[in-house]
């Protein structure tokens, strides 16, 4: 296979993992013979641009199959004499991983991953290499959002500043795959000065670092057990002034995901919390994804409370949408639900996040929500609090019936905050929408939820308020208002 083709097959299967689907899952939703995703990940048949379409659009990958197809065509070249290859046995596949022990360290906008391995040769064979992969998506749940940012500011290795070691000794790296935001290298058992193979019934400690910006890096931390591990623990390690909170998710290859089997023990000290978590004996292909959410995300919330700011403006130092943003005129793409279940928790985590971040500096007394748009998300995804602090999720929502009586209220929106408006609205709606599970459910709203639960609604279907005000009414400045705090007025 040639090192384009190589590529192809690695950007493939990236996704399947991302996915995690096995390949007789992908076959199954693509449409396609088990077989052939098999022939396609060994490189004994070449895909066409129908299969990459049809994989990119099931994968959810935002065209980057696609493109990484495109790459792969054959290329016209000179004539030359053919020069000898030699190829590497690789007996990776013998290795066991005792203790595969992971780290992420976050410090002033800056991600570091410090990973550990204690690997035992079981084969027969010295082992002189060992793969690890580098994978980062900053908006998980968007892979067109994702795509586009790495595109235009792809993951370096100049950023990266990859190092490795085994033991007391530093080990050199070859490059395997280098794509916009994934990266696979061979660790060599060697260096400038000596060779140290892992031989057969030896261990070894292996350890390799390398840093990330925050721009690059999303709220979770994936690991996944590609060859026999004993042992697995993860930690996190944030400051304790961004007030952070962790939650993890297992998936298999052929398992809905699931809230780890045991709880994330949290620790803090001095100005540091940090979060870790273990299990025996994982089973292979099992994925274990830590996520997270900074209550005061950077220094911005904290930021927006000292400084003198229009309301507006605090709303956009706290990463919500503006008006004159083009996503907010656009219908949010609904959820394929159960096969998006996993970008749907993101997405809604991401989402509570944005919600805790806004009610830092503001106090709604009506209650509040914030739909995807707003934060930079094209998806159809909404959460609501009410006045009462109930929390209210609403994947692929659509008003399917409303009451005759109305009544008109002040609204206010994230994305214009410096004004009130009174819009006319229904008093009671039904709303069918989406469990994560992928079932179709009906639900009544009345008085307030129902005004806050449709405002949401419009968002998703590309409207805001003024919208549906009546003709001649305009929207007045914050500093007319008089009803910041309380609720709503119902008789």
């Amino acid at each position: 296979m040639s090192d384009e083709a190589d590529a192809f097959v690695a950007e493939l299967k990236r996704w399947r993992d991302v996915r995690g689907l096995s390949q007789s899952k992908l076959a199954q939703a693509m449409g396609y013979d088990r077989s052939y995703i098999s022939k396609i990940e060994s490189g004994t048949e070449r895909p066409n641009s129908a299969f990459a379409k049809r994989a990119d659009e099931v994968l959810q990958a935002g065209g980057a199959v696609r493109r990484a197809l495109q790459a792969s065509a054959p290329k016209r070249v000179e004539a030359t004499t053919p020069q000898p290859t030699v190829e590497v046995a690789d007996s990776t596949a013998s290795l066991i991983v005792e203790h595969d022990d992971a780290e992420l360290i976050y410090r002033d906008g800056m991600y570091r991953p410090v990973m550990r391995r204690r690997l035992f040769n079981g084969g027969t064979e010295p082992v002189a290499r060992y793969m690890v992969r580098i994978s980062v998506d900053r908006y998980p749940g968007d892979p067109d959002r994702s795509n586009e940012l790495y595109r235009h500011n792809p993951l370096t290795w100049e950023e990266l500043q990859l190092e490795a070691w085994c033991g007391d000794e530093p080990m050199l790296w070859k490059v395997r795959h280098d794509r916009d935001a994934f990266k696979e290298v061979w660790l060599l058992f060697e260096n400038a000065d000596a060779r140290f193979p892992l031989y057969p019934g030896e261990s070894a400690e292996i350890v390799y670092a390398y840093n990330v910006s925050e721009t690059k890096w999303g709220h979770w931390f994936q690991r996944a057990v590609r060859l026999p591990t004993k042992r697995l623990s993860v930690r996190l390690d944030f400051p304790a002034a961004m007030q952070p909170s962790a939650w993890g998710m297992e998936t298999s290859m052929t398992a809905e995901a699931l809230p780890f089997r045991t709880p994330i023990q949290r620790t803090v000290e001095d100005d540091r919390v940090r979060f870790a978590w273990a299990t025996e004996d994982p089973p292979l292909h099992a994925r274990y994804r830590l996520e997270w959410r900074f209550k005061a995300d950077s220094s911005k919330a904290r930021e927006a409370q000292d400084v003198q700011m229009a309301p507006s403006e605090q709303m956009t130092e706290l990463g919500i949408v503006q008006d004159g943003d083009d996503i907010l005129r656009q219908a949010a793409k609904p959820f394929e639900l159960p096969a998006e279940a996993e970008d749907a928790r993101r997405v809604i985590a991401q989402l509570q996040s944005a919600m805790e971040r806004v009610a830092s500096v503001h106090v709604f007394g009506k209650g509040m929500g914030v739909a995807a748009p707003q934060i930079g998300i094209g998806r159809a995804a909404a959460i609501v609090r009410t006045p009462d602090g109930e929390l209210i999720t609403l994947l692929n929502p659509h008003v399917i019936d409303e009451a005759v009586e109305q009544d008109q209220q002040y609204e206010g929106c994230l994305s214009f905050f410096d004004v009130r408006g009174k819009v006319p609205r229904p008093l009671a709606i039904q709303v069918e929408h989406t469990d994560i599970d992928g079932q179709t459910r009906i639900t009544n709203f009345e008085r307030g939820v129902a005004r806050l639960v449709a405002h949401e609604v419009d968002h998703l279907h590309g409207m805001l308020y003024t919208d549906r005000m009546e003709p001649g009414v305009s929207p007045i400045s914050v500093e007319q208002y008089r009803g910041t705090g309380q609720g709503w007025q119902y008789r």
